[in-house]
């Protein structure tokens, strides 16, 4: 479906503005094994028209409402993709996509179902079968974060050819030992509360847990310094009461199988940095807990061809492409190749 005019005046009227659900037919064989009879993929395309396209790739929770076409309805990185922003849509046009697996408009597991295992590999093919279908050749860059980043630098290892700049914010080449521990626990919870018919309780628990795991220890000494508050059921803590908020707002809207398969899709990521040619500009956290800086250091220094490592220090950690988005701005600017 392409829309003659966007939905709303938060995106200018002169925009190409895209959305909607593609079928790749099948049979569709997975990375790590079984298939899908077919894939759809839900998208959409935003920005200046003829512009070169950009991929825009978040968070297992993140999808294809990159940019804010409605002001009830914000884009999941309104701050920093948009007219005059880090990423600007005045000389780019931002393609987003629904992950394989997820709990958006793309494939992906039914209540109740346990749906094959994904692998970022998986998602970099979804993204080239999109691309086949929108008749992009090449993307000007993918712009990942997070578990976005892991997909990015798949596709920049198995199709070279399709990407021009690889930039990867908070993810590396492989998964850190910690980070799948804390992980395991968050699907085995979630995991034991379907079976006993609990699955989103079992969400809240768990995305409470992640949430502990994506901001710095400094952050909530300085946010969260108060006393508890006495309950009938406890004391409870002001850190406690922001995790379980945060834990049920993520519940009402994601599924709890749909963060099983991801949350997985993380854990058995793996690159061989040696093989990627393409060039990378990459982003590390000093703070971030989940992504160590060692890491990408590894992976700079390993990368088969052009690859640079800013590193910045941010009280935000691992969201830290979330919030700092001057930092952003600058990155994309010397990735881009623009002033």
């Amino acid at each position: 479906m392409t829309a003659p005019q966007p939905p709303s005046s938060a995106v200018p009227a002169a925009y190409e503005w895209r959305t909607d659900v593609h079928v790749l037919p099948g049979p569709w064989p997975l990375h790590h094994g079984g298939r899908l009879e077919h894939v759809e993929v839900a998208y959409r395309l935003c920005g200046a028209p003829g512009a070169p396209v950009v991929a825009v790739l978040g968070g297992i929770s993140a999808g294809r409402d990159v940019v804010s076409l409605d002001a009830a309805a914000p884009g999941w990185w309104e701050e920093a993709v948009g007219p005059g922003r880090a990423l600007d849509t005045d000389r780019y046009r931002c393609l987003g996509v629904d992950f394989l697996g997820g709990s958006h408009r793309t494939t992906g597991p039914a209540e109740g179902e346990t749906f094959p295992t994904v692998s970022a590999f998986d998602q970099a093919r979804v993204l080239v079968g999109l691309m086949d279908h929108l008749g992009i050749d090449q993307l000007a860059a993918s712009l990942g974060a997070s578990y976005g980043g892991m997909v990015t630098l798949a596709l920049a290892q198995a199709h070279p050819e399709r990407v021009r700049h690889a930039v990867v914010l908070s993810a590396a080449h492989r998964t850190h030992p910690m980070s799948t521990a804390w992980r395991s626990v968050q699907r085995n919870v979630v995991r034991y509360a379907l079976a006993h018919g609990e699955g989103p309780r079992g969400l809240v628990l768990a995305r409470a847990l992640a949430m502990a795991t994506y901001r710095s220890a400094r952050e909530f000494e300085e946010r969260f310094p108060g006393p508890p508050e006495a309950t009938p059921e406890g004391f409870r803590f002001p850190v406690e009461s922001y995790l379980l908020a945060r834990g049920q707002s993520y519940a009402a809207v994601y599924k709890p199988e749909a963060f099983v398969c991801l949350s997985e899709s993380i854990d058995l990521h793996r690159v061989e940095p040696e093989s990627i040619r393409v060039p990378t500009t990459l982003l590390g956290v000093q703070e971030d807990q989940l992504v160590p800086i060692s890491d990408m250091r590894e992976l700079r220094d390993r990368h088969g061809g052009n690859c640079s490592l800013v590193e910045i220090t941010s009280i935000f950690g691992h969201d830290a492409f979330l919030k700092e988005t001057e930092v952003l701005r600058d990155l994309l600017a010397r990735a881009l190749d623009r002033p």
